[in-house]
């Protein structure tokens, strides 16, 4: 006999967001990894959710409000942080900066060419690339946000 196969599924969260300043929701996809408990793996980089990063494992249950799988609570943290980027000079798009931070070992997804999430793994020196982003910043180029700081990432 194999082993169990796990399904993906989206998962709703409901709160309020300081970047949009108003209450919204977000889905992530994310992986049942232990379907007895409703024990979930986040897949993506949350847009707007904020303490959360990818690979976090999270409760979810099924809501009748909702008519989805609705977030409850972190079970544990990745180590994961996630990075938002706003990009505030005309003429210049996200596609370039995020390859640059590719190239620093931190994935991102991005919304549009003005705004993306970057995630900064667990085992990565967030010194460095939390000096470029502060660079960017005083350069007018960029604002950005630590949604979900991971203690390995504190300063």
């Amino acid at each position: 006999m194999g082993a169990p196969k796990y399904e993906y599924k989206k998962i709703l969260f409901r709160f309020y967001s300081n970047l949009l300043e108003e209450s919204t929701v977000e889905t992530l996809w994310a992986l049942m990894i232990d379907p007895v408990k409703g024990y979930y793996k986040l897949d993506n980089i949350p847009f707007y959710v904020p303490g959360l990063a990818s690979d976090d494992i999270i409760l979810a249950e099924y809501d009748e409000e909702e008519q989805m799988m609705t977030y409850r609570e972190l079970v544990e943290c990745s180590g994961n942080s996630t990075i938002q980027v706003i990009v505030r000079e005309a003429g210049k798009d996200a596609s370039s900066l995020r390859a640059d931070f590719k190239k620093a070992g931190c994935p991102s997804e991005g919304l549009n060419e003005r705004y993306f999430v970057m995630e900064i793994p667990v085992g990565l020196d967030y010194g460095p690339i939390r000096q470029h982003l502060v660079q960017l910043q005083e350069a007018g180029i960029i604002d950005y946000a630590e949604a979900c700081l991971a203690d390995g990432h504190r300063y």
